[in-house]
């Protein structure tokens, strides 16, 4: 199905969801023929060019703007995330970015912690800029961004090497969508980079799995290549690559697919609808990580209008209300998950929710709050009290510890999504 199709009437009279945020906010929309993900490869895109609204992945120009209005009045919680945010070391216009040609992530002289460091540096500064006017901040954006285009030729590693690829490249998609237009940036130069050195990773693990049963690899593997894929695709206002992102979270094949993320519904416990999550059986960082992978996925669709969100059902919503539940330290119910591994598809089953890393915080909730509490007026009792009581105000990378886990997040949702 090409973009364009996907796209359908969702309000009173027939204008489309786009139609009413460009009305009501004043969007800036860019119009481009992108060269098409299969192109990209050698193959034939099918489909049609289509019409991207800039900015458009995790933050559209009126979450900017709110932000930059409540936080100017001192209003909270938008104040209270504004803190957080200059308050992080990553934040400060005095970064200086260190940029590799060969990033490594898995085997012998792993260096991506590097990557992800400038990689918060750079949206840490963007954000600052464009909530406070700050050029300090917006020239050390760029800074970073430039030194990385004219620098990075490879990402190589073992596996993890897709991890990589994946969570740092729909986070430096984000970084650069902030700073488009924004003057000295080469913002051409940095989706060359972008095509040629993290696409063609995200795509191969779509397609190939690393050689291994289509089901060995755990949903956020799946999920951090479609959110990059997707990412790039706006960046470069290129419709084939942003399709194949949206259509493999509909039909794919793997783990990160909606209905393979989310395997088993339960209805009506103790009032709630709940979904469990596919990583449920492993352990509770790599799930709540699941929320904030499948988030971002579907806040960049629902930036260029079409919403995820709620497909199937709201399967994510779900999804996220169980998360949200056990790791409040509730009960929920559980189905023996089983799946098949390696090369050969042998299979293994998990009996019991995993209990590691319960309670972990992540800041992943803000945007789910915030998107079905504010925007659809949901009932979203376990995500609200995960928020609210557990980890408003949201910070970002830097925040949560030095390891990869702290920065699989762009985090600061209290700043940019409250409403």
């Amino acid at each position: 199905m090409s973009r364009t199709n996907t796209h359908r009437a969702e309000s009173a009279g027939g204008i489309s969801r786009r139609g009413m945020l460009k009305a009501a906010g004043g969007l800036a929309l860019a119009s481009a023929a992108g060269t098409g993900a299969a192109a990209l490869l050698g193959g034939t895109a099918s489909a049609a060019p289509a019409t991207f609204t800039h900015p458009g992945m995790l933050h559209n120009w009126g979450d900017l703007n709110r932000a930059k209005v409540r936080v100017a009045a001192g209003d909270d919680p938008w104040l209270s995330g504004w803190n957080r945010l200059t308050a992080n070391s990553h934040s400060q216009s005095t970064w200086n970015p260190n940029p590799q040609a060969t990033i490594i992530r898995g085997g012998t002289g792993q260096n991506y912690g590097i990557l992800y460091n400038d990689i918060a540096a750079a949206y840490q500064n963007a954000l600052r800029w464009w909530v406070s006017g700050s050029t300090a901040h917006g020239d050390c954006a760029v800074r970073i961004l430039n030194a990385w285009s004219a620098t990075l030729t490879e990402i190589t590693g073992n596996a993890d090497r897709y991890l990589a690829a994946g969570i740092y490249g729909w986070q430096f998609a984000n970084a650069a969508e902030l700073m488009r237009g924004y003057s000295g940036f080469n913002l051409s130069r940095f989706q060359n980079m972008m095509r040629t050195v993290f696409y063609p990773l995200n795509d191969r693990f779509l397609r190939e799995h690393n050689d291994a049963c289509i089901t060995n690899y755990w949903a956020n593997w799946d999920l951090c290549n479609m959110a990059s894929i997707m990412a790039i695709g706006i960046l470069c206002d290129d419709g084939p690559m942003y399709d194949q992102a949206s259509n493999y979270f509909k039909t794919g094949a793997g783990n990160g697919s909606i209905r393979n993320a989310v395997p088993f519904l339960y209805s009506n416990v103790e009032g709630y609808d709940l979904g469990q999550w596919q990583e449920s059986g492993r352990d509770q960082g790599h799930t709540v990580m699941g929320m904030g992978q499948m988030g971002a996925i579907c806040e960049m669709a629902w930036n260029q209008g079409e919403d995820l969100y709620s497909y199937d059902g709201r399967r994510f919503f779900k999804a996220a209300q169980y998360v949200a539940k056990y790791n409040l330290g509730m009960n929920v119910p559980y189905t023996t998950y089983t799946w098949g591994t390696g090369q050969n598809c042998a299979q293994q089953s998990q009996t019991v929710i995993g209990s590691g890393s319960r309670g972990q915080v992540r800041p992943v909730w803000a945007m789910l709050h915030f998107h079905y509490n504010r925007r659809l007026g949901l009932d979203d009792r376990y995500i609200r009290d995960m928020y609210w009581g557990v980890v408003h105000p949201e910070g970002g990378g830097g925040d949560y510890g030095s390891t990869s886990g702290g920065y699989d997040q762009l985090g600061f949702g209290t700043l940019t999504y409250a409403k």
